[in-house]
């Protein structure tokens, strides 16, 4: 029986965005995708979750995003990738 999510809403937020309080990452987020495990293990060795445009290796455990494409391609500089709280 495995304890990882399948689940997770993955936010692209601006690099300046991120570790304010002024703004939440939910209210600052460029693009949202609810995301679920596709029952891979991505390059990174973490499990890989897709959905909405977005693939993404995910640790369950942390929440952080160790990789990702959107829409097939790298994401853009000045955006982070992030698990929403």
């Amino acid at each position: 029986m495995t304890t990882e999510s399948q689940r997770f809403t993955v936010l692209l937020v601006p690099e300046y965005i991120e570790h304010t309080d002024a703004t939440s990452a939910q209210d600052a987020a460029v693009r949202s995708a609810a995301v679920e495990a596709t029952g891979e293990t991505g390059e990174t060795g973490y499990p890989r979750y897709a959905g909405e445009g977005i693939v993404a290796d995910i640790d369950p455990r942390t929440r952080t995003v160790e990789a990702v494409l959107v829409d097939g391609s790298e994401l853009d500089y000045g955006l982070n990738a992030i698990v929403s709280p």
